[in-house]
């Protein structure tokens, strides 16, 4: 039986996915993790008040959500002191990559980025028919002259960067990322900048590029899974000139961050305090991992984000130690880019999971 052609895009594309699930592992192994610590989500759960808020809108939920956002763009427009035409949301960051680049990208055009960052973005690149061109990182940091030079040599329509990075932590203040923006200028090409801010909770306030909304070149996305709390929610969100904004409508799910999700979201906005304890504890946890991994004999990047990077010195070492905690009941997730290969991300669990984690590092470091 004959059966309708897919895209060419599609057809040419490997079935692959950016992540496996920690579900997914569990059903292989027949086991349920004793720690999850791989994905970077929040092990400190999410605010009383967003909790609340959630099962309140429950009762609603058999009306679909706002589709425009409103009171929750509102919101975040207040706090970011821009106006609400200046914010979209999304069901995540990963919802509003494929957005971008959909607004953005022709099939067959370059789009710069780090070889080995975010693998989602990597993925609607692919998805769409982009040629994603990478330079590697430098000294475990993404390397900001090379990705502009790149930009200009390869005439990209797309530069993405996380900053904090994923997957090394590491971080550059507002100096380093206005150059960036000054380089793009003698870029021939129309090059959009995308920022991915995920882990801009944890960073010092004083150190954040500050918001320009009149720069139609740059498109800051941020998200409420990492301090938050509400990875399973999918709440993300944009922040762009307004004329990008009104593009997004184009493009856009109207209905894809839903009521219940809306609702957690302000009611998060509104417990300051709740993310200010979350970042505390979490700054408590990366000191405890650096200190766990001095102690057998490895070093751990510096961090500003929800999780460490431990060193391994190569990736065989790296994908044993990893294996290995996996068997033992432990979620963890490495890259798989070279060089960054020898490292395994730790997410900052709470002081319990971390107690579990550390008794078992150290025996499979022992060789236990």
């Amino acid at each position: 039986m004959s059966r309708p052609p897919y895209s060419d895009i599609v057809a040419g594309l490997p079935s692959v996915t950016p992540f496996v699930g920690p579900e997914t592992i569990e059903r292989q192994q027949g086991n349920t993790f004793r720690v999850r610590i791989g994905a970077n989500e929040s092990a400190f759960g999410v605010s009383p008040r967003a909790a609340a808020a959630m099962s309140d809108a429950a009762a609603g939920v058999a009306w679909y959500c706002d589709p425009e956002g409103y009171e929750l763009r509102s919101e975040l427009a207040a706090i970011h002191g821009v106006s609400i035409e200046n914010v979209t949301l999304g069901a995540g960051i990963d919802d509003l990559l494929g957005l971008i680049v959909r607004m953005y990208m022709n099939p067959g055009d370059a789009v710069a980025a780090s070889l080995g960052s975010y693998p989602t973005f990597a993925y609607h690149v692919d998805g769409f028919g982009g040629r994603l061109e990478t330079v590697p990182y430098r000294n475990d940091r993404n390397d900001l002259m090379a990705l502009t030079d790149l930009a200009a040599r390869t005439k990209a329509c797309i530069l993405y960067l996380a900053n904090p990075d994923n997957p090394t932590g590491s971080y550059y203040g507002s100096n380093a990322i206005g150059d960036l923006l000054d380089r793009l200028d003698r870029v021939p090409s129309d090059c959009l900048f995308i920022l991915d801010e995920a882990y801009l909770d944890f960073v010092p306030p004083d150190t954040m590029l500050p918001i320009d909304v009149d720069d139609p070149r740059l498109i800051r996305v941020r998200t409420f899974s990492k301090a938050h709390g509400m990875a399973g929610a999918r709440v993300g969100y944009a922040i762009a000139h307004r004329d990008i904004i009104r593009t997004f409508d184009k493009v856009r799910l109207h209905f894809g961050v839903s009521l219940v999700a809306q609702a957690g979201a302000q009611a998060s906005l509104r417990d300051p305090d709740f993310v200010a304890g979350v970042v505390k504890a979490v700054e408590e946890g990366r000191r405890e991992y650096r200190e766990l991994a001095e102690d057998a004999g490895i070093s751990a990047l510096p961090s500003l984000t929800n999780f460490v990077a431990f060193d391994f010195g190569t990736g065989e070492r790296a994908g044993a130690v990893m294996n290995t905690l996996i068997e033992r009941g432990v979620f963890l997730r490495k890259p798989v880019a070279p060089d960054l290969d020898r490292l395994v991300r730790v997410t900052v669990g709470t002081p319990d999971d971390r107690a579990v984690f550390s008794e078992l590092f150290k025996d499979v470091m022992n060789g236990k």
